[in-house]
């Protein structure tokens, strides 16, 4: 009888464990794998969702907090809910904001994006930050976001993608497909940043995301490549009929 191949199973980014693996070097293997730039594109979601002074956010898997900060940090008189399905990036999160200053207007939350136990209506904005990316049912995801959202209110997605736009593109193309998965797999000693460019990869078309928005219930305001098209920003409003 042959000997049973053992695979090792594929990443679950959905479920939160791929994430907790990583919690604790994620926020620097971001700004050396991104040259810092992710900072910059974060500012750039925060200002796009055109927030009222006093608002109430929602921030999607929010990880280490990053853009649930911005977004305090921005507008002082905000409150931020921050939700994530890993623990130990919460965790991470949670340090972070305490040690910032900001626990009595950003909480974190241990929470999936296909189910929100929010009502409607209930945030002035709602963003994701390179996650939506990693949701096994996105459209399941975007109509959530849609019902939280007032009517008015702004959703915000940004993600990564495959850079296609100017003359250096090649040569972006190449540090995502192979510096980020070889340089997240030295630094953080795990396979998990192969999952990255994998995934980046298949993810759609500016195009057919644009689309996919429009099928879960909202109205695309914009679609903006950023870093020659490395990542997009993707900024819609719930329709005001909703069923």
């Amino acid at each position: 009888m042959s000997e049973a191949v053992h695979q090792t199973p594929a990443p679950n980014p959905g479920s939160g464990e791929m994430f907790d693996q990583i919690a604790g070097r994620y926020d620097m293997l971001n700004r050396l794998m991104s040259m810092g730039i992710d900072q910059s594109w974060r500012r750039k979601t925060v200002a796009a969702m055109e927030l009222p002074a006093d608002a109430r956010v929602l921030d999607l898997a929010t990880g280490t907090a990053d853009l649930a900060m911005m977004i305090a940090r921005a507008h002082p008189y905000a409150n931020v809910v921050g939700s994530d399905p890993s623990a130990r990036m919460l965790e991470v999160g949670n340090d972070k904001v305490e040690r910032s200053g900001l626990s009595d207007r950003v909480a974190l939350e241990l929470g999936d994006a296909q189910s929100l136990p929010y009502d409607d209506d209930t945030f002035d904005g709602c963003c994701i930050a390179f996650g939506i990316r990693n949701v096994p049912d996105r459209v399941a995801a975007l109509r959530e976001m849609a019902r939280v959202t007032k009517p008015g209110g702004r959703v915000a997605v940004l993600e990564l993608g495959e850079p296609s736009v100017g003359w250096l593109s090649p040569l972006a193309r190449f540090h995502v497909r192979k510096v980020i998965p070889r340089l997240g797999g030295m630094l953080s000693g795990s396979k998990e940043y192969k999952y990255l460019q994998e995934s980046i990869a298949a993810f759609p078309s500016a195009d057919d995301f644009a689309a996919l928005m429009t099928e879960s219930g909202m109205k695309v305001l914009e679609v903006k490549p950023l870093t020659f098209g490395a990542c997009t920003l993707f900024v819609a409003q719930p329709e005001e009929a909703r069923t």
